[in-house]
């Protein structure tokens, strides 16, 4: 043996003792590793839950340890209402390759040392039957999860295609989906990068009409960080490239193109703020182009420990009493009493008067849809502050909550006319003409009515409402008044419009 191969065989026997020493190790700490695995899912499970109406849980049923490898299964439980009358229950068996060289990362040329890597993947059971008959046999939903020594994780999951009768009226073909997570330990960090090519529902309406929908080029992506307070920050996105719906008695064709949704929160100190932004690049009905549109709303200091002591309260008390009171609704009996100690009571005022002290405020941004011949749009934005006092007559809690108020609406007639033309296609008239004549008709009418109630002002082809509250002083469409002159011309226009109904 020359001397190169000597190095080149002892470098080996070196790798595989280290590899079999290592994989022992891993061998005896994995058990623990997975039940901190399990004990964290559970408890992103029961935030994930809060405020509905059932819960949901993980555990680790059994763990079959050797040397290199080891087997564990688990089971995924779900109660309560929104899982139907039964608890559903979801069986997955984990094949798991101990580190610090798993053999199926040798052989894909990746050697970084890990942990574990974890090849988990659905059981067929009574639960997963049809799932499975779906995909030919093959497990439907499987994952590969590679674990550091710092309990980070890298995976992919996998739902595979399949195309099935959901009964004798609906189907579903389904392209397949794939999803990339990195995670840092505990999950304090999480990045997921997700992508399904397409997905087809025929089904029927009520009417018995047949009933399509199409989504095409599905991206989801997250990018969050777990606050403080325990619950995740960060980004999430998703996009859908295209989408049609096909429905009614003529089967039209809804179309949207370039869906956007985009959210983020942060934490600043004590206080959370938030935004939602969403996009529609393009709606079309049967093939024509109608608009596009686009909405985002946002929320600024919002006391965190206040709200989350707020919600608690609500998930704990007026939860259960809103279900309960449905309940005797719907059996014609009495509606409950909602019960609060004199502690909830106080705790319910003092953290109301913690969040109203940090000046909260929500805004509607934008709220805009843009036709070929005009855009309408609105905003609106509220500041709240705390009261004197939260045990003042209505009227006067009413005006010292508001800080300010601020609505802008703009509704344009070009627009009406387009959309109303849509309107009178779709209600089977086919005489350009007249559906044109008969549209600018009806927006003239709402233009009429609105400026003629001085609820709104005419502003070129727009017809404009613009209202400013603050510090006991209104400004409507250039009118100054104080509430409560503002309060009793709303009051005469309604009963106004109430007498000629």
């Amino acid at each position: 043996m020359n001397k190169s191969a000597g190095v080149l065989l002892g470098i080996v026997v070196a790798i595989g003792a280290i590899s079999a020493g290592g994989a022992w190790y891993t061998g005896t700490k994995i058990e623990g590793v997975l039940n901190n695995a399990v004990g964290n899912a559970n408890k992103e499970l029961q935030s994930a839950m809060a405020g509905s109406n059932g819960s949901a849980s993980l555990e680790l049923l059994s763990l079959d340890r050797h040397t290199f490898t080891s087997t564990a299964h688990y089971r995924l439980k779900g109660e309560g209402e929104m899982f139907g009358d039964a608890p559903v229950e979801l069986l997955f068996t984990d094949r798991i390759e101990h580190g610090p060289l798993p053999f199926s990362r040798l052989i894909s040329l990746k050697w970084l040392p890990v942990m574990a890597t974890s090849n988990y993947e659905l059981e067929k059971s009574p639960t997963t039957e049809k799932w499975f008959a779906a995909t030919k046999g093959a497990a439907p939903l499987k994952g590969v999860t590679n674990i550091g020594y710092d309990e980070s994780t890298t995976s992919t999951l996998n739902l595979l295609p399949f195309e099935t009768a959901l009964d004798e009226q609906s189907s579903l073909k389904f392209s397949g989906l794939t999803m990339d997570i990195a995670a840092s330990a505990q999950a304090q960090k999480v990045k997921a990068d997700g992508y399904m090519d397409n997905l087809k529902l025929v089904t029927v309406a009520e009417d018995l009409t047949p009933v399509q929908l199409e989504l095409n080029g599905l991206t989801l992506a997250s990018n969050l960080a777990k606050s403080s307070f325990g619950y995740y920050t960060g980004e999430n996105t998703l996009e859908v490239t295209s989408s049609k719906t096909t429905f009614g008695a003529k089967q039209s064709v809804l179309g949207v193109k370039n869906f956007e949704m985009k959210n983020r929160t942060e934490e600043s100190g004590s206080n959370a703020a938030g935004r939602a932004d969403y996009k529609i690049g393009e709606v079309t009905l049967n093939d024509k182009k109608i608009g596009s549109a686009a909405m985002a709303m946002s929320l600024k200091n919002l006391d965190i420990a206040s709200t989350m002591s707020l919600m608690q309260i609500y998930q704990t008390k007026l939860q259960p009493y809103e279900k309960a009171a449905a309940e005797a609704e719907a059996a014609g009996l009495p509606a409950p009493e909602l019960n609060l100690t004199e502690a909830e009571n106080a705790q319910v005022k003092a953290d109301l008067q913690k969040l109203l002290a940090a000046g909260p405020q929500f805004a509607l941004e934008n709220l805009s849809f843009n036709t070929a011949n005009g855009e309408s749009r609105a905003n609106l934005v509220i500041d709240l502050t705390k009261p004197q006092s939260m045990d003042l007559p209505p009227d006067q809690l009413g005006k010292q909550l508001i800080a300010l108020l601020d609505l802008n609406v703009q509704v344009s007639k070009p627009m009406l006319v387009d959309l109303l033309s849509v309107q009178a296609q779709l209600d089977g008239q086919t005489d350009a003409k007249a559906i044109v004549d008969q549209s600018k008709e009806a927006a003239d009418m709402f233009a009429g009515m609105a400026v003629g109630s001085q609820l709104a002002v005419a502003d070129g082809t727009n017809v404009v409402t613009k209202l400013h509250y603050a510090a006991n002083q209104v400004e409507f469409n250039g009118q100054k008044m104080t509430v409560e002159q503002f309060v009793s011309f709303l009051m005469s226009k309604f009963a106004g419009v109430t007498q000629v109904q």
